[in-house]
């Protein structure tokens, strides 16, 4: 990390003693913040400042960078909304997520559905937000306003979405869609699962009466990802578009990504907490709060992909925050509740807790995939995702070592409910910092939003 402009005499903000971990190392460094950025790095700082926080104890990461969670606003506020998913990024130590387009009503595919949702989000959130646009057969043509609007790239999903609105993508507009993306210099992601084998399966699980956890795992395999990632891999070749495959559950599918970049696609791909904490056999136990899709794998699997992640085959991990009412959730048809796991507040203190804590990885790991590599990723401004000095002042400062149980009254969703309710970590987010100002201290929301728009340069 660099350091400079160690003289100046006044800062708005001045954090004193604490463990500095960037993608690089881990330093024991004051850091001066003025006018919204990091001004100096140093391990002793002179000079007046307004504010001092003292750090000695605590290590301080760049703001997390959550590029997959769906808030679903406007029009599902029910689920979700802007004001109570980004005080749980907050919460978590996260300073910017990247917002998917699907779940709101009517989702992003065009630019009066994007205008509508950037002041849904510029109203509403306490931290930073960039949004993705929809990729669906009916707004191919409204790709390049999309763009024009900001959008951070396109999502499209290679299975049913499970909402009317937002409708799959066959292959030919995939290709079609990334065809233009590349033109457009911006990167598609897909949820990758072959439509054509989960329905099958899908089909077959239901006409024999399968409404169990089970049943459900054993619809969705890890072959039906394997397939569409092949497909999507294939066409990011042919175009030259820049792909993200997101939430991959298995080592052999990273594997193929991996294979592919070797062979020169632009291609990267994300994993989730959930993926790397849990398996079949908690998604039995806990039941609909961990249905997903791609649903959980199997323990031996989770090694695997840990063996992955510990190789940095994965570019980024994210919350894939996918929030919906407890009312979505207690059919006795495992079929017939809603998929998707509320994470987003947690992302940084479980994936310390896993990887450093339990798996050894070297915090500077941790900081590539939660900030550095997504930034670089979705081409953030460079301000964003690093700890050095011109950068945004977006800090997240944690206790270490330090046991304590998620329990449902803590938590900022609309719907209090997650799959990790009671388990144990050993990190704690103690305050977090958006463009020098803290909007996250011991448990409690600071000030109003102040969350803006991030668009790709």
């Amino acid at each position: 990390m660099g350091h400079s402009n160690a003289n100046l005499n006044e800062f708005d903000v001045v954090i004193r003693g604490g463990q500095v971990v960037s993608a690089q190392g881990v330093e024991r460094l004051d850091i001066g913040i003025a006018g919204e950025r990091i001004q100096a790095l140093a391990p002793e700082l002179g000079g007046a400042s307004r504010e001092t926080i003292e750090a000695d104890g605590l290590h301080v990461f760049a703001g997390v960078i959550d590029a997959n969670v769906h808030f679903n606003e406007p029009g599902r506020e029910h689920w979700e909304g802007f004001g109570t998913g980004s005080k749980s990024v907050a919460a978590g130590g996260g300073t910017l997520f990247l917002e998917m387009p699907i779940y709101a009503h009517p989702p992003t595919l065009n630019a009066e559905s994007f205008r509508a949702k950037e002041a849904a989000a510029g109203q509403a959130s306490y931290v930073d937000f960039a949004l993705w646009g929809g990729l669906t057969p009916l707004n191919l043509d409204q790709m390049g306003e999309l763009a024009d609007c900001g959008v951070i790239g396109f999502k499209a999903y290679m299975c049913d979405s499970g909402i009317q609105d937002f409708a799959s993508s066959d292959e030919e507009t995939l290709r079609e869609g990334m065809k233009r993306a590349a033109a457009l210099n911006l990167p598609v992601a897909v949820h990758a699962e072959s439509e054509t084998m989960i329905e099958r399966l899908w089909i077959a699980a239901v006409s024999e009466g399968g409404s169990t956890m089970r049943d459900y795992l054993d619809s969705r395999p890890i072959e039906a990802e394997l397939d569409a990632i092949g497909t999507a891999v294939e066409y990011a070749g042919a175009t030259g578009c820049r792909l993200h495959v997101v939430h991959v559950s298995s080592a052999a599918c990273v594997a193929l990504i991996w294979a592919a970049r070797k062979r020169g696609v632009d291609v990267s791909c994300e994993t989730c907490p959930h993926y790397l904490a849990l398996n079949t056999e908690d998604a039995i136990r806990i039941g609909p709060a961990a249905k997903c899709a791609p649903p959980l794998r199997s323990a031996a699997e989770q090694q695997a992909l840990w063996l992955e992640f510990l190789q940095e085959h994965i570019c980024t991990v994210s919350s894939d925050h996918s929030p919906s009412p407890p009312s979505m959730k207690v059919s006795s048809n495992i079929f017939r509740d809603w998929g998707g796991i509320s994470g987003a507040q947690h992302l940084l203190p479980m994936m310390l807790t896993l990887a450093h804590f339990d798996h050894g990885a070297p915090l500077p790991l941790l900081a590539r995939v939660l900030s550095a590599n997504p930034a670089q990723r979705f081409a953030l401004p460079p301000c964003k995702g690093k700890m050095a000095p011109g950068c945004d002042a977006d800090l997240a400062l944690v206790k270490l070592g330090e046991s304590h149980q998620i329990r449902g009254e803590d938590l900022f969703y609309r719907n209090r409910q997650s799959p990790y309710i009671g388990r144990s970590l050993q990190a704690r987010v103690v305050r977090t910092l958006l463009r020098g100002r803290t909007v996250f201290k011991e448990g409690q929301i600071i000030g109003k939003p102040s969350g803006r728009l991030v668009r790709p340069v």
